[in-house]
């Protein structure tokens, strides 16, 4: 359950980043068309974000440590491309239009994620 509450919320939080952020665009035919890219872009923003997100941190450790963890925010950026990428290759309506709305756009799904969990109640994360 806890994983398709946080799948709904990545969904709502990228919808509100291409609201917010320039060019970073749905440019599907319909409304129906562009719930469906948001859904199907959260979950693989959300696969890409649990599979490699870890390993970078293994690996860049060291720049982590020398940034003070700014290098995050590059790391997120270029994530969120490679969701880009893997969606276009899916030949799903969204693109994120360069580096810098990737980096801007991360941010924003970082804070607005952030900000509807804290809305959400605790008793959904399945504490055991």
């Amino acid at each position: 359950m806890g994983f398709l509450i946080r799948w709904a919320i990545n969904a709502v939080a990228l919808w509100i980043t291409t609201l917010v952020v320039p060019d970073i665009n749905l440019t599907g035919s319909t409304s129906g068309r562009n719930a469906l890219t948001l859904i199907i872009v959260a979950l693989i923003f959300g696969l890409v974000n649990a599979v490699l997100k870890p390993i970078i941190h293994v690996v860049g450790c060291v720049f982590y440590i020398l940034t003070l963890g700014l290098f995050a925010l590059v790391v997120n950026a270029l994530l969120f491309l490679f969701t880009d990428w893997i969606a276009g290759v899916l030949d799903l309506p969204f693109e994120i239009d360069g580096f810098w709305p990737a980096f801007w756009g991360a941010i924003v799904m970082a804070v607005v994620s952030w900000l509807i969990s804290l809305v959400i109640p605790d008793s959904w994360e399945g504490k055991a």
